[in-house]
This record gives C-alpha cells, sequence and structure tokens, in this order.
C-alpha cells in the first residue's frame, strides 16, 4: 500500500460522528452541526491543540467532500422553476448584491484589509442554498410563496457566485474574452452530455435494466451520477476552470434529468448518505483544521473584522429582499433577507481559493469564515421567529 497514513483522517471522521451526535444529545441548542465541526476542526488543529492536521489523506478526501457539496447544492436547484418575474428579480437582487460586496470591498482594500475587492463581492453574493433549504423543509415552509422565493432567489446567486468564482478567479492564463470563450466552450460540452444522456434515457431497454440493478450491490444510479460528477469536473479542470463549477453544474443536470423519480425514490437519499454521511463532514472539519485564526486572536483590530464581515453579509444580501416588501409584508421580508444572508460553504471555498492565489491575507479569510460561522448560527433562528414559519399560498 501507498505510505499514507489515516491517524488525521480517523479523528476527523470521529469529529463528524461526534458533532452531530452532541448537538442530538441536546436538541434545545439549535446549531448547525457545520458550525460545530469547524469549531471542532480549529480546535484539534495546527491553530490550537496540535492534535490532527490535514495532511494527505485528509485533504484528497476533502477535495472529495467540497465536490460532492456543491453536487448536492446544485441538485436542490428547481431549474424548471426559475422562470419569470420571480428569476427577473432574483437576478437583478443578485447584481445588487454583487455591487454591495465589490463596493465594501473597494473600501476595505484602502485598509489594507485584502488585494481584490471583487473577491469579497463574489465572497459575500452566494446563499448556503443547503442550509436554508434544511431549515425551510423544518419549518414546514418549503412549498409557501415564502419558501419558494427564497429558493429561487438562492439558486440563482449560488449559481451566479459559483460562475463568477470560477470565471474570473480561476487563475487560469488568458484574457477575459478567452476565459468567456472557454467558458461557452464548457456550457456546450454541458450541454451535449446532458443531451446524450437524457436520449439514453429513453431507452427502453436501458430503463429496465437501470430499474434491475438500481439497488442492488451495482447501485447503477449512483454510480453513473458519481461518474458524471467527476466527469464535469474533469472537464471543468481541463478548460482551465474552477472544478465547483464543474460539480455545481453536475448537480444541477442530475436534477434536471431526475425530474420524474417516483420509479427510483431512493437515489437522492442515497447520494445524501454519501455526501452527508462521509465525504462533506471531512471537508469542513478539514476546513477548520486548515483555518489559521492565531493571527485573528492576535489583536483587538484583527478580531474586529468579524462583525464587520458579517454586516457586509447581511447588506450584500439582505438589501435586495427589499424587493418582495409590497408582497410579502415587512416580517416576510425580513426573514427572506436574513436567510438570503445565511452563507458558510461557499465562503470558505472561496476564501480557500482566493488564499491559494495569493489576494486574501490569512487573517482576512479567517474572519470571513467566523462571519460566515455566526450568520449561520444566528440568521436563520432570527428568521424562523420573524415568520418563516408562516406558510404562504
Amino acid at each position: 500500500m501507498p505510505d499514507v497514513g489515516f491517524a488525521n483522517l480517523l479523528g476527523v471522521l470521529a469529529i463528524a460522528v461526534v458533532a452531530p451526535l452532541a448537538l442530538g444529545l441536546v436538541p434545545r441548542v439549535r446549531v448547525p452541526a457545520v458550525v460545530l465541526e469547524i469549531v471542532l476542526g480549529i480546535l484539534v488543529g495546527p491553530s490550537v491543540l496540535g492534535w490532527f492536521e490535514a495532511d494527505l489523506a485528509v485533504q484528497v478526501v476533502a477535495l472529495v467532500g467540497l465536490a460532492m457539496l456543491l453536487f448536492l447544492a446544485g441538485l436542490e436547484i428547481d431549474v424548471a422553476g426559475l422562470r419569470g418575474r420571480l428569476l427577473a428579480l432574483a437576478a437583478v437582487g443578485y447584481a445588487v448584491s454583487l455591487g454591495i460586496g465589490w463596493g465594501a470591498g473597494s473600501l476595505l482594500a484602502r485598509l489594507g484589509w485584502l488585494d481584490d475587492p471583487l473577491l469579497l463581492g463574489v465572497t459575500v453574493s452566494a446563499t448556503s442554498l443547503g442550509l436554508v433549504v434544511a431549515v425551510l423543509k423544518d419549518s414546514g415552509a418549503i412549498a409557501g410563496r415564502l419558501g419558494q422565493t427564497v429558493v429561487a432567489t438562492s439558486s440563482v446567486a449560488d449559481f451566479a457566485a459559483v460562475l463568477l468564482l470560477s470565471l474570473v478567479f480561476s487563475g487560469m492564463s488568458g484574457d477575459t474574452g478567452s476565459r468567456i470563450l472557454l467558458l461557452g466552450l464548457f456550457a456546450l460540452l454541458v450541454l451535449l452530455v446532458g443531451a446524450a444522456v437524457s436520449a439514453s434515457g429513453r431507452s427502453m431497454r436501458l430503463g429496465d435494466a437501470l430499474l434491475r440493478l438500481q439497488d442492488t450491490t451495482a447501485e447503477i444510479r449512483v454510480r453513473a451520477a458519481m461518474v458524471l460528477l467527476l466527469a464535469f469536473v474533469v472537464l471543468a479542470e481541463r478548460l482551465g476552470l474552477e472544478s465547483i463549477l464543474g460539480a455545481f453544474v453536475a448537480g444541477a443536470a442530475v436534477g434536471l434529468l431526475d425530474r420524474d423519480s417516483r420509479s427510483h425514490p431512493n437515489f437522492r437519499v442515497k447520494l445524501d448518505a454519501i455526501g452527508y454521511g462521509f465525504l462533506v463532514p471531512v471537508f469542513f472539519v478539514a476546513s477548520g483544521l486548515r483555518l489559521d485564526v492565531t493571527g485573528l486572536f492576535s489583536s483587538a483590530g484583527a478580531l474586529a473584522r468579524v462583525p464587520v464581515f458579517l454586516v457586509v453579509l447581511l447588506l450584500a444580501r439582505g438589501v435586495p429582499a427589499v424587493t418582495f416588501l409590497p408582497e410579502l409584508g415587512l416580517r416576510r421580508t425580513a426573514s427572506i433577507a436574513l436567510l438570503q444572508a445565511t452563507s458558510l460553504p461557499f465562503i470558505v471555498t472561496a476564501t480557500q481559493i482566493g488564499a491559494d492565489l495569493g489576494v486574501i491575507g490569512v487573517t482576512t479569510s479567517a474572519a470571513l469564515v467566523c462571519a460566515g460561522l455566526v450568520s449561520v448560527l444566528v440568521f436563520p433562528v432570527a428568521a424562523t421567529s420573524l415568520g418563516v414559519r408562516d406558510r404562504i399560498a
């Protein structure tokens, strides 16, 4: 076997078990497990106790976990439901979010907090779709007007943020025109693959074979989904784009192809089990291991960046919700604003990419992630108290 140790991976997986179990034993503590996973990763990592580190084994599994996280986020998008006035409002709202974040980044760049204002704009323009959907499902509001509005606006924000991050900060050479050309080529290849998969799905012989094998040890639908995920990731990387774009688009493609799931109702449950049961927690714990908080707590000035970034996040994603005020009223609009401002996985991803490119410092990266942690802790609870539980026809 290769000379790769698994002690650190064992520690990471142990944390992945302990975090949700601890929260399950104390149900009154309404904290998402992802927050505790990152916090425990920081605690046992090199910055604090130094028990574990993100070695090769952890990094490989965490990288696949990131791809799976983006895949599952893309799977949540209702592509068919994004149309009409709601889509237009969501697109305008995202442009406002990007503008606010970019403007805030320009001001903070003058203070020396970061080198690229656009990176901050993109980082705070996304919403944690998976976390928000979970909140809406738990509150029974997912099918109502409020729930569908939040899902639509968050879907557009997530897709646009991933697209911009890949297009602008992919690290590939060439001018903007060549990047757009490569992005167009990627989109064309995705459409061709999607059309081929859709056409093959209409074959009765192939459909019968899939039906026979889907719940056997072959798990043929799950295997096919994983092949599609990695194929899109490799395709994006070969074209010089970020792998997260390929993973996200793969999830959206599978969701679009899987609209009629009556013959395979357990398919998405199995994908969730692979992702949230193994791969995704490793990514979040490993993110905690890699997060250097020593600089953040070295001075009051560095620590003060956390509330500043939290306010920027709330303004960037909350202000666009004002467009829904005439229809939904003040309380429900405030709920939408808070849910839209709930973001963590994308912040972790964007800051890691920014750090790799050298356009964001360690202290600023840690402050942004901490602001995301606070948003996940506070905003959904506040949104629920304001009326997210109300079902709107």
